[in-house]
């Protein structure tokens, strides 16, 4: 980063940072670079609110925050920007009240907006460093492409159930995203934290990483994570490192890239948004909880599947379903016939949209996906099971 130069701090400044003012590395100069700075977080959720209560303590000048969810009770376990009281607040709305309490000082910009190709250049562009606190594989690639094209740094992390991941990708001086994971996985191979389940206190620990690598790129100092993959193990308590060389043949930031434009990233990853707008399958067969209750009342002939882990059926459960985890789905076929109505669910319809999709392929012509899954069934027609 550019040198800075330092101006007078106001009484209050000098008492807030005393602690960087008299610390080698940071000093007056590198608080000045702090204050100066533009950091733009992107998912205000568990990586996401470790970060940015650091990032507003240490006195980044302005925070930038993008998401657009609301706060849900089962974020609280780890999303330590909120408490209960925020639950059904916009995120972002709920982060600015709690990050004006931890340092008023720092100018806080909301995108209350999904990161997309159409926006994502637009709101990076003024920003100095990019944290990606993304949980879907989706936006950390379109995070990834867009830092390339502009020249950004992006500060990285990931977390699944025990573990997490941490490294800077920044093509100027080292590898991008893509130079690690040139390819996403298939979208039923890796859960989602939602699905697979994670620690509480693994966000924290990972998030507080990428405060740290953000605040080493504005101050130049120390070695950053550019090149290296860092693994955290909790439940071993170990750290491992791997190195990440640049990929000469990246097709963004290689010799010769072939992607020189942000693409449908949707459609790049398979996901669900993807399987809906395929022009092989215009629209999944699909039926709402409330016309799946008609169903139910009226007695008419169904084969509900449930394609949950078993470690879900505890949490909720209709108990008249078929349990074949999604996973299993392609060794238990003789389960089901393909003369019947099959309605599939899982916790929110993501899982059971590929399962609908496997089954209408394998000739299962009267498959359906249960649209929002057991929580939204239990959100509209059953409060007693647990939303999860």
């Amino acid at each position: 980063m550019p040198p800075v130069a330092a101006p007078p701090f106001t009484p209050e400044e000098a008492r807030r940072y005393a602690r960087h003012l008299i610390l080698p590395g940071v000093g007056p100069e590198g608080q000045a670079r702090l204050k100066a700075a533009r950091v733009l977080i992107v998912g205000a959720g568990g990586l996401g609110s470790p970060a940015a209560l650091y990032l507003a303590a240490a006195g980044i000048g302005t925070l930038g925050l993008v998401d657009f969810d609301s706060v849900d009770e089962t974020n609280l376990h780890r999303q330590i920007l909120y408490g209960g009281a925020d639950v059904g607040r916009p995120k972002l709305e709920a982060a600015r009240d709690r990050l004006a309490q931890t340092n008023p000082l720092v100018e806080v910009v909301p995108f209350e907006e999904r990161l997309t190709s159409k926006n994502a250049l637009a709101i990076l562009r003024d920003f100095d460093v990019v944290a990606d606190g993304t949980d879907n594989f989706a936006t950390r690639y379109l995070v990834n492409d867009a830092c390339v094209f502009l020249g950004k740094p992006n500060v990285y992390a990931s977390i699944f159930r025990f573990e997490g991941q941490a490294s800077v990708f920044w093509a100027k001086k080292g590898p991008c995203y893509r130079c690690l994971f040139p390819e996403p996985p298939p979208p039923d191979l890796v859960p989602s934290c939602a699905e697979g389940g994670v620690l509480g206190v693994l966000p924290g620990l990972l998030g507080v990483m990428q405060a740290t690598e953000t605040i080493k790129l504005l101050l130049g100092s120390g070695e950053p994570l550019i090149g290296r993959l860092l693994m955290v193990d909790t439940l071993g308590m170990r750290f491992r490192e791997v190195t990440v060389r640049k990929d000469p043949s990246c097709v963004v930031c290689g010799v010769h890239p072939t992607v020189t434009a942000l693409i449908d990233y949707d459609a790049f990853c398979g996901g669900p948004e993807a399987l809906v707008s395929s022009p092989d399958m215009p629209g999944l067969p699909e039926v709402s909880v409330e016309e799946l209750k008609a169903m139910r009342d009226r007695g008419e002939a169904l084969v509900l599947v449930d394609v949950r882990e078993p470690r879900e059926w505890a949490i909720s459960d209709l108990p008249d379903s078929v349990k074949i985890p999604l996973g299993t789905l392609p060794q238990n076929l003789e389960k089901l016939s393909r003369d019947d109505a099959i309605v599939v669910y899982c916790r929110s319809g993501a899982r059971s949209g590929n399962a609908v999709q496997f089954l209408v392929n394998q000739g299962y012509p009267k498959a359906k996906n249960l649209a929002g899954g057991i929580n939204r069934w239990a959100e509209r027609i059953d409060p007693t099971l647990t939303r999860y």
